[in-house]
């Protein structure tokens, strides 16, 4: 115990700061902004930075870049806090940043939620801002739109940083456990398993993710080899289960294949079964979210037309949300799609003329319902004899709209399930239409 207490009491600031990056190389995700060649590492590597506003979820890495973009620019850093600070505050930083200009010196000031500012203390920037005098960058897990005035937002970029993924967070980790920053060089000694169930406890939230593995080694076993972490500590520190579950293996895929089966076979307490399976043991929620969109139209279509929209709100409630306030979300959307009427038409229609398509890829489109862009198009005859639906007293025309080679094709067949009759009378009519007036 005195080997352990001696060990960590060597360490006066948390996991997260020892291990804040000092380059943009060392920043993990974001690559839509910081990869080879994107704007922001452009204007970074080449110092032509503007005022900009950091919109993204907590723990992705907002303070830390703000940090980053200081250092590699040579410019003088001034935290500010938005809860702490007002308008004599604002007042006495901006004077120093101004002072500074004359020994042409850049300040950058980073207010960490600047959605906390009111009005008044967001317009004390303004002046500022518009000479030059500081490059303001703020952060804020909150809409800009909505939360920062239009005067002080139409002078800033804003930057969409994008929650980490678990893969994101499981590399973040491997890198700390072997970095000698983290705890001095000691060697760790954890399993994938259990970094991949940090990363789902943590659900994007970087910061998060060291904590709880800085909590996990320092309840780790530590002998004269190293620390050993286990996933009972795992589950300790984080007061969850780690239930068995690979998102890469066998089981992610058996369970989503029994959530899928379930809604398809109108079992809604199956189906929510296998949803809380997925979620309780990290399931990424957006991933089930996609499925079951899919599933609105793969499995239900036409038999109700309202699955898709409940399917796509659910989504966006997740992306918005995150767990664990989603999982009644994707519970009501999977109730509905299993509730819901069945009709598998319009993936049939699609998989049917997928092969014809694939089979046939040079098929040319008939010239009348080509596009005479050009006048030697029309001259070649494209859209000759084009009918205008809309000009018909039935709103329709026995137009050909098909190759030759498919000529009397019929890739959608609708069912009689739910409101999918309606298309199938509506259907039977316009090809009875078009039987008589070929």
């Amino acid at each position: 115990m005195k080997k352990r207490n001696a060990f960590f009491s060597n360490f006066a600031q948390p996991l997260a700061s020892r291990m804040r990056p000092q380059t943009l190389d060392e920043i993990i995700g974001q690559e839509h902004l910081l990869g080879e060649g994107k704007i922001l590492r452009t204007m970074i590597e080449e110092d032509v930075i503007p005022s900009m506003i950091f919109w993204g979820p907590p723990g992705v890495g907002k303070t830390t870049l703000a940090h980053v973009i200081a250092r590699q620019t040579d410019s003088t850093f001034i935290n500010f806090s938005a809860v702490t600070s007002g308008i004599k505050e604002i007042k006495e930083v901006m004077k120093q940043a101004e002072d500074a200009t004359l020994f042409d010196k850049k300040t950058i000031v980073f207010v960490d939620e600047i959605h906390r500012f009111n009005k008044a203390q967001q317009d004390a920037f303004l002046p500022f801002v518009e000479k030059g005098s500081i490059i303001l960058i703020g952060a804020t897990t909150e809409n800009p739109s909505f939360e920062i005035n239009g005067a002080l937002l139409s002078r800033c970029k804003v930057f969409v940083l994008k929650q980490l993924t678990a893969e994101n967070i499981v590399t973040l980790l491997k890198r700390t456990i072997e970095d000698k920053r983290a705890f001095n060089g000691e060697k760790i000694f954890i399993d994938d398993k259990d970094l991949y169930f940090i990363a789902s406890f943590c659900d994007g939230d970087a910061r998060n993710a060291l904590s709880t593995l800085e909590m996990a080694v320092i309840n780790g076993n530590m002998t004269d080899d190293g620390i050993t972490v286990n996933t009972d500590i795992i589950e300790q520190v984080t007061s969850q289960k780690s239930l068995l579950y690979d998102k890469d293996g066998e089981e992610h895929y058996n369970l989503i294949s029994a959530l899928h089966k379930s809604m398809r076979n109108s079992d809604p307490d199956a189906a929510v079964y296998w949803l809380a399976r997925m979620l309780e043991a990290g399931e990424d929620p957006l991933y089930v979210a996609r499925r079951v969109i899919r599933f609105a139209s793969e499995d239900v279509g036409l038999a109700d037309p309202r699955a898709m929209e409940l399917a796509v709100a659910a989504y966006t409630a997740c992306h918005y949300l995150g767990m664990p306030e989603c999982s009644v979300h994707l519970t009501q959307a999977v109730v509905y799609m299993s509730c819901a009427p069945k009709s598998n038409s319009l993936y049939v229609a699609y998989e049917t003329a997928k092969k014809d398509a694939v089979r046939m890829l040079n098929e040319p489109v008939p010239l009348v319902i080509r596009n005479a862009v050009t006048k030697l198009m029309k001259d070649e005859g494209y859209g000759e004899g084009y009918q205008y639906a809309h000009d018909t007293e039935e709103k329709l025309t026995n137009m050909q709209c098909l190759p030759d080679s498919l000529l009397g094709r019929e890739y959608y067949k609708p069912t009689r399930q739910g409101l999918e009759t309606r298309f199938k009378d509506r259907l039977d009519q316009i090809r009875d239409w078009k039987k008589k007036h070929s």
